[in-house]
């Protein structure tokens, strides 16, 4: 398997939550009203599985790795752009945070921005996913030896396996500050 593998995997199980995410868009539209609990459960999930896991392989392994290589300025310009588009998907999600505890304050038109962040969410990630399945990766690969990408492959499981302990540890640290207060 290349190093590709293990990250379109994942795409596909954000595409999921995509649809999850538009349903939820329908719901707002048909509600005009928000389930605070799947807010909370979708920013956990883009935090933590998309951004942490799958972003975070990609820019602390795979880009690390790449920027070492001498590459086409095209290609070193597309990764610049993922960087850039991870960014903006962090701060997109901090908006939608923003606005969910606005509107759990009692500001209705919040609900609009929330509406907003997640429309932006679920059209950016599929042209951010397809920009990576059909252009990066396979051009990437170029510049990657077998032995690298196996190496790479290996540095992405070590990577996935501290995740899990990573989240809760930041659970239990967050759970006992609430504790003290």
């Amino acid at each position: 398997m290349k190093p590709r593998g293990p990250l379109m995997i994942e795409h596909r199980l954000i595409e999921k939550m995509l649809e999850v995410v538009k349903n939820q868009i329908s719901f707002i539209d048909r509600e005009n009203s928000i389930d605070p609990v799947f807010i909370d459960a979708a920013v956990d999930f883009i935090r933590t599985y998309a951004d942490r896991t799958h972003h975070g392989k990609e820019e602390d392994i795979m880009f690390r790795e790449l920027a070492k290589k001498s590459m086409a300025l095209e290609d070193e310009k597309v990764m610049r752009e993922l960087v850039d588009e991870h960014k903006y998907a962090r701060q997109v999600v901090g908006e939608l945070v923003q606005a969910k505890e606005q509107f759990l304050e009692g500001r209705q038109q919040a609900l609009l921005a929330i509406r907003e962040k997640l429309i932006v969410l679920a059209e950016f990630y599929p042209a951010h996913i397809t920009k990576e399945d059909k252009v990066f990766f396979p051009n990437s690969e170029k510049y990657l030896s077998e032995k690298e990408q196996s190496i790479m492959l290996q540095e992405f499981w070590e990577f996935d396996q501290r995740m899990i302990h990573d989240k809760y540890r930041s659970v239990v640290e967050q759970l006992r500050l609430v504790g003290k207060s």
